[in-house]
């Protein structure tokens, strides 16, 4: 745990080093929700779009801000990877759990710190706007989106346990772009239907937005929240359980 904790405290330096972590992580889904709010401010009331209120798009950013803390991890991996940092700490009696979770623990409390601030955000829109924002909503979206916090931290540490720092950006380019189209974060893909919708349901990011958004107004019904918790939790696990396998592949590949 000593380990853990000891490798965890670097990785946390080295990303408050770095400003791109707060650009990215923090600083560009606080400007998306301030744009999205200008936009909503702009749609007549009679077009019955709502997906761009304070209510539905708090939600919905801060599952795309999870999206910038997997690009980051990649980055981060990556990183260490080229840079020889891995190969030398191999030498240390540390196991390939330690890396794992020295690297994904500072990633979710970032992602976790993140979305405290965009929803600290959206209270304040909220009372500009006059548009209502649960206390227990935004409490219980908390707790909804660590599941996918550690999904898409996953899909960082896969990507930059098999891409170098060149190219894991641009893969997680690809999935930054799926997340934020295909899991409904700009438009409502419920209310498209056909092969759009169809094409969300099969893939996770769809569920993530629509657990978080759920939870935010409290309704915890089967196909808006518990079916979404489900899948989302299973996907995380799933993730999780690759990025270990990758990473002690990769760690005996480097050490043969």
């Amino acid at each position: 745990m000593n380990r853990i904790i000891a490798f965890a405290s670097r990785n946390i330096k080295e990303m408050l080093r770095e400003p791109l972590s707060y650009i990215f992580c923090l600083g560009f889904p606080l400007v998306m929700l301030i744009i999205m709010t200008f936009v909503n401010e702009s749609i007549p009331p009679e077009a019955g779009m709502n997906n761009f209120r304070i209510d539905n798009l708090s939600g919905g950013i801060a599952i795309f801000g999870q999206t910038f803390v997997m690009l980051f991890t990649a980055i981060t991996v990556a990183g260490d990877r080229n840079g020889a940092f891995l190969a030398r700490m191999y030498a240390s009696p540390m196991r390939a759990i330690d890396f794992i979770a020295g690297y994904m623990l500072p990633m979710i409390v970032i992602s976790s710190i993140q979305f405290l601030i965009t929803y600290a955000a959206s209270f304040i829109i909220s009372l500009i706007t006059g548009i209502e924002l649960a206390i227990g909503g935004i409490a219980s979206s908390f707790i909804a989106m660590l599941p996918s916090s550690i999904m898409f931290v996953a899909f960082g540490m896969i990507f930059g346990t098999i891409f170098n720092e060149k190219s894991a950006p641009g893969i997680c380019s690809i999935i930054i772009s799926l997340g934020s189209f295909l899991g409904g974060i700009w438009f409502d893909p419920d209310s498209m239907g056909g092969f759009l919708l169809k094409l969300c349901k099969c893939l996770p990011f769809y569920y993530c937005t629509k657990m978080v958004r759920s939870s935010m107004v409290l309704d915890f019904g089967f196909e808006k929240f518990i079916l979404p918790m489900i899948i989302v939790v299973l996907c995380a696990a799933l993730m999780s359980g690759i990025a270990s396998l990758v990473f002690r592949m990769k760690m005996k590949a480097d050490l043969a």
